[in-house]
């Protein structure tokens, strides 16, 4: 079996226009729904992603059993145990979760900011002033959460997730302009 990884974006299945549109729509809406309340959206937020954790923990747990050799079946094992009191612990407490979730956030963008601004430096050649100033705004971005922590692990996911969402609508309305080979509705 083999896949064709070089077809351009024109060659694949296109949707139609108005799918775009109602993609778009619905984003835009859902983003700036999320923006109202960025509050509840972080603790919604972190109950979902406590939920995942746990399913993801179970099946862990569920998969060691099929591991060969007992080393990998007890590093699986502890592993899924991790994942799901993780996942309780953001299920139980939200709040504890949010904080803890939006630090650990400014920590890898604070450290990915660094390694980006080093690459970009180190390759300018290659890479150019766009890696640098990635990483410029990673480190910005990192330091503005860790500054503001802990009152910014209340509203740094939500605000994230909400914005997210109306770039996603941007773009769905942005695949909706017109193209030559656009799928009639």
């Amino acid at each position: 079996m083999s896949f064709n990884t070089s077809a351009s974006i024109s060659e694949r299945a296109v949707l139609p226009l108005w799918a775009c549109l109602l993609l778009g729509v619905v984003f835009i809406a859902a983003g700036i729904f999320i923006l109202g309340d960025v509050i509840l959206a972080t603790l919604v937020s972190t109950v979902i992603i406590g939920l995942c954790a746990i399913v993801g923990g179970l099946f862990e747990i569920f998969h060691a059993f099929w591991t060969k050799g007992w080393g990998g079946f007890f590093l699986q094992i502890f592993l899924g145990v991790l994942y799901v009191a993780g996942g309780v612990v953001l299920v139980n407490q939200p709040v504890v979760g949010s904080l803890i979730l939006t630090y650990v956030l400014g920590l890898v963008l604070l450290i990915s900011g660094f390694v980006r601004l080093y690459l970009g430096v180190r390759f300018w050649s290659q890479l150019g002033w766009l890696l640098s100033l990635s990483g410029a705004f990673g480190v910005i971005a990192g330091l503005v959460i860790l500054i503001g922590w802990p009152a910014s692990g209340l509203w740094v996911l939500g605000y994230l997730l909400g914005f997210d969402m109306i770039f996603q609508g941007v773009g769905w309305l942005c695949l909706a302009l017109p193209t030559s080979n656009r799928v009639p509705a």
